[in-house]
């Protein structure tokens, strides 16, 4: 294995089966892994007998820790960062500490893995060829705004959520897009009890408000159509 390298490695979104060959043997070969939450990445590695040195590497400390790893990774050192679920970097940790390396002249590699918008997107039988990705549409500052300048948007939108928040973000979505733009709400990719439900967003907001949300969600929405 190389040295002085970044691994950006991806670990399941829910089936435990979607890990790669690859992702377990860079993970064995590594000196260090990040993780978002040891605890889960512990189970992770238990489940495929990896063991390894791990640290803490999340949101509310990568901003302290990023020096310290730059250091170590121009000593020589070989370090893979994971998340809890998915690609390190969409939606998760991971973009601070690429851009560093990079910056510092540092070889990044990002394996490829899963990623939970990839299958709903797909599933979602709307435009793929052309996208969006929003990631999660700010909590409270900001949040308007967005959505005011993803009304004229023809591409085709995908967003996360949490299941707290899923009908807030549906009800937004068709007060800001029209009630009759086509999407699909997936949840639960990859997992027992996956679903995509497809509709009008009038249609997803009356069915998750029948039906109370639960797991996480991917939202794909259908682009403006020029008339």
């Amino acid at each position: 294995m190389a040295v002085s390298k970044l691994y950006l490695v991806p670990t399941p979104v829910g089936n435990l089966e979607d890990m790669t060959f690859r992702a377990i043997r860079v993970l064995k070969e590594v000196d260090l892994i990040l993780a978002e939450d040891t605890r889960t990445t512990g189970f992770l590695l238990k489940h495929f007998d990896i063991q390894n040195k791990m640290q803490s590497h999340h949101k509310f400390n990568e901003h302290q820790t990023t020096e310290w790893l730059i250091a170590h990774l121009l000593g020589g050192k070989t370090i893979a960062l994971v998340s809890d679920a998915g690609t390190p970097g969409i939606s998760d940790p991971g973009f601070l500490l690429a851009r560093a390396c990079v910056q510092a002249g540092i070889e990044v590699e990002c394996l490829p893995g899963a990623t939970a918008f990839v299958p709903a997107l797909v599933d979602s039988g709307l435009p793929m060829d052309r996208f969006c990705f929003e990631g999660f549409l700010p909590q409270k500052k900001g949040r308007k705004t967005r959505l005011e300048a993803l009304v004229e948007e023809s591409r085709t939108l995908v967003f996360y959520e949490s299941p707290f928040r899923v009908v807030k973000t549906l009800t937004q979505l068709a007060e800001f897009l029209g009630e009759d733009r086509p999407a699909s709400v997936s949840r639960e990719i990859s997992k027992k009890f996956e679903e995509t439900v497809h509709g009008t967003l009038k249609e997803l907001m009356a069915h998750f408000t029948a039906h109370e949300p639960r797991g996480e969600f991917v939202l794909v929405v259908g682009g403006k159509q020029n008339k």
